[in-house]
């Protein structure tokens, strides 16, 4: 197999020196169009990069107004979780005595608790 720079075509054994110049021609006539295809696309990026400048500079304005929003949600929920696990350890306090206390009563509220679920489920 052999190898060519641009615009020269391969010797093909057995052909006449005519096709071999169509062939030239041919090759030369597509690297030209790739070269040219090249060329438009780069000059085509040098006009939309000041377009997609702008459009990742905002991007970066909207994440930080979007973080400074969240910011003192943030804080709240940081100060409210430990308010939120103690209220959770005292519900699960008071619900475990309440049951030690009263089994059966216990028991008769997750049948029915399961029964209720069972038939909003199948509706």
């Amino acid at each position: 197999m052999e190898h060519t720079a641009y615009g020269i075509a391969p010797s093909i054994a057995g052909n006449s020196t005519n096709a071999d110049g169509v062939l030239s021609t041919a090759t030369a006539g597509a690297h030209a169009a790739v070269s040219s295809v090249a060329e438009a696309a780069d000059a085509a990026a040098r006009k939309a990069k000041p377009a997609i400048d702008q459009v990742a500079a905002m991007a970066h304005l909207a994440v930080d107004k979007a973080a400074t929003s969240a910011a003192p949600a943030a804080d709240w929920l940081g100060a409210q979780g430990a308010s939120l696990n103690a209220t959770q350890k005292k519900l699960v306090t008071n619900t475990s005595t309440y049951i030690s206390e009263n089994p059966l009563m216990s028991v008769g509220v997750a049948v029915l608790a399961g029964f209720l679920l069972s038939r909003i489920i199948r509706s």
